[in-house]
């Protein structure tokens, strides 16, 4: 079987983290599969409080949420991981996902959202959890500049950067 193939993988609440996935995916001709929560987030802006509230506590207790949709990750070489910054780390389903998922020889590359913290350090995170991938350089963006529309070309130079 060829693994030439790319994925974008994402969690998104609020869409920001979509936004970027969708991004990516449309300039490297990868699939895209949202990670997606077995118990959904609050997405209304207006409970953003409740949300930031509930984060925390997850990242206090070290919970796992459950991932509704089974990610088959097989078929794919590089695999593009994308998330919201929460509590100056990933949410606490990203996790459960490197947890859950054997990524031995995968090429992963991380993006995120954030709204200020840049990568928080989760990128040094992610190759802690996953020491038998490679882990290309990272590409943080301010939520502010993701919903201004003013990432593609940051996205652009990263991913020449990158290949």
């Amino acid at each position: 079987m060829i693994k030439k193939k790319k994925l974008v993988l994402y969690f998104s609440v609020y869409g920001t983290s979509k936004i970027i996935a969708e991004m990516i995916a449309k300039k490297t001709g990868a699939d895209l599969v949202e990670i997606k929560p077995v118990k959904p987030y609050d997405s209304n802006r207006e409970h953003y409080d409740a949300l930031a509230a509930y984060a925390k506590q997850e990242h206090d207790k070290n919970l796992r949420p459950e991932i509704l949709n089974e990610i088959d990750i097989d078929k794919y070489e590089t695999i593009f991981i994308g998330y919201p910054m929460w509590w100056y780390t990933m949410p606490m389903i990203m996790y459960t996902f490197f947890d859950s998922y054997d990524l031995f020889g995968k090429t992963i590359v991380p993006f995120n959202a954030h709204m200020g913290s840049g990568d928080g350090g989760t990128y040094k995170t992610i190759r802690e959890l996953e020491p038998n991938a490679t882990i290309l350089e990272g590409l943080p963006l301010e939520m502010s500049d993701i919903e201004n529309h003013k990432i593609e070309s940051h996205i652009s130079e990263w991913l020449k950067k990158i290949s």
